[in-house]
């Protein structure tokens, strides 16, 4: 199988702090891989390092073969990104919103059209895609960032956080339309998120993060197996050596 991420011995300093501390892992074309880890283990410094927004001090990062400093510009034309923090533009209708980047990445007439009307079934907001973004609730941002992030199909989708803070219908929701997006695209998608119910239901494979290093890699099962729990949010704790009171 054909990488889609090829990281690694990927080093990050901010000033004298060592957040990346020589990372390597890889993910397959197709598959939904998750980077998993406390806060500050260093899974969003890792993204934005993939999305061309933060350079290594050293060791390599790769997207589809392109390497995310030297080829940074054909990089960008391969992803979509959605940070955990991703804005949009309040005083502008959802459609509008859509419309907007739309613009930046579409050929032609058609090809926006095309852009605009999957954005649209992304975020299934039904009429609301047309009220001012300003009047919608968070899990509605979040399904128009999501529906911005993949509109143009991006080879390799990075979401950082994708549903965080949102309720248990608008998660699921969201969950739901990245599956879809895979199933139907056949395209990668790599994300972070500290629900574990989440990762096992969407992951094929994933990366155990602590203190910017990869402490445990596999498929939930293999993980479940490696540390002899019954769920991968035990699995999690085992891996990242903590202990739990009973």
């Amino acid at each position: 199988m054909a990488y889609a991420v090829l990281v690694k011995d990927l080093v990050k300093y901010y000033g004298r702090f060592k957040a990346l501390k020589g990372i390597s892992f890889y993910v397959f074309e197709g598959e939904v891989f998750g980077l998993i880890g406390p806060n500050g283990a260093g899974k969003t410094t890792t993204l934005r390092i993939l999305a061309t927004l933060l350079k290594p001090d050293s060791g390599k990062a790769q997207i589809y073969g392109y390497d995310v400093v030297k080829e940074a510009t054909k990089v960008k034309s391969l992803i979509g990104y959605l940070p955990e923090e991703a804005g949009l533009y309040e005083r502008l209708t959802g459609y509008e919103n859509l419309l907007f980047f739309a613009k930046l990445y579409a050929k032609d007439k058609k090809e926006l059209e095309e852009m605009l009307e999957y954005g649209i079934k992304i975020a299934n907001l039904g009429d609301r895609i047309h009220d001012k973004v300003k009047n919608y609730s968070k899990g509605m941002k979040r399904r128009l960032t999501l529906a911005r992030a993949l509109m143009v199909k991006p080879k390799l989708a990075i979401l950082d956080e994708p549903t965080v803070g949102l309720d248990v219908y608008a998660a699921v929701t969201l969950r739901n339309t990245i599956k879809r997006y895979v199933k139907e695209t056949g395209n990668t998608v790599l994300f972070s998120s500290h629900n574990m119910l989440e990762v096992e239901y969407l992951c094929d494979r994933i990366a155990f993060i602590n203190k910017g290093v990869i402490v445990a890699e596999g498929t939930p099962r293999e993980l479940k197996d490696k540390f002899g729990v019954s769920n991968l949010e035990e699995a999690f704790v085992k891996a990242m050596g903590l202990k739990v009171e009973e």
